[in-house]
């Protein structure tokens, strides 16, 4: 039970939610989601049944960390009942998008970052970074994060000093002229930037000195998945 409370913590903070906004689109009480979240309480069989048929999601997603959080065959619509994807609600925000990929498997030269255009999408499918208007979007280009974030995925990017950067977010950094998107780690002097996938041949790219070139440039707070 404890597994399935981190599982579930993950899935908010992949849909940009908080705690109470999961409780709310499950029809529980803050307590109820506080005891299940803990493993406190026994996960009864119709509430995980109302989290997959609510998201839309895996079901594997909410015991296996290795499982995706979508099937290839789950598009996410309207008819699937997901209330962060309610497109019925008028309001909606435009953020920039950079129309460049950014490389999830070999770095991809960008030669500017300064070009961007913009992107329209409601409001709810970014949850809790809908007011953030320093949000913006790129596209997934590659297998080496595929476990979670599949190719040609929309990502959304929130800027962040590496400083608030926590062991585990899912970064975009540059190397020189090379973007690519990674899980973050730090290991004392060494920065770790460490692919996600199911192919074994995408290994961690270690930097242990020479961070001149080395940018971190958000960490990716949520995504929406191309099934095309």
């Amino acid at each position: 039970m404890t597994q399935f409370g981190e599982r579930l913590k993950v899935l908010a903070d992949l849909l940009g939610k908080d705690d109470q906004d999961v409780a709310l689109d499950l029809d529980l009480s803050k307590a109820q989601m506080s005891h299940y979240t803990t493993g406190k309480r026994k996960v009864p069989s119709e509430l995980l049944q109302r989290i997959i048929d609510v998201y839309g999601i895996n079901p594997n997603f909410l015991f296996d960390e290795n499982a995706p959080l979508f099937l290839p065959s789950q598009e996410p619509t309207k008819s699937d009942n997901m209330h962060y994807l309610n497109f019925s609600n008028d309001s909606v925000v435009t953020r920039s998008y950079i129309p460049f990929p950014v490389s999830a498997g070999i770095p991809i030269n960008i030669d500017c970052m300064l070009d961007t255009e913009t992107i329209t999408l409601p409001s709810e499918l970014l949850g809790k970074y809908a007011k953030d208007e320093d949000l913006y979007f790129m596209r997934v280009n590659g297998d080496s994060m595929n476990r979670l974030i599949p190719h040609k995925s929309l990502i959304a990017l929130k800027p962040l000093e590496i400083k608030d950067i926590q062991d585990g977010d899912i970064i975009v950094y540059s190397d020189g002229y090379s973007y690519s998107v990674k899980r973050f780690y730090q290991d004392g002097q060494r920065l770790i930037f460490r692919p996600e996938s199911y192919d074994s041949r995408f290994t961690d790219y270690i930097v242990e000195d020479n961070y001149e070139e080395i940018r971190i440039h958000g960490k990716v707070v949520t995504y929406i998945v191309n099934l095309d």
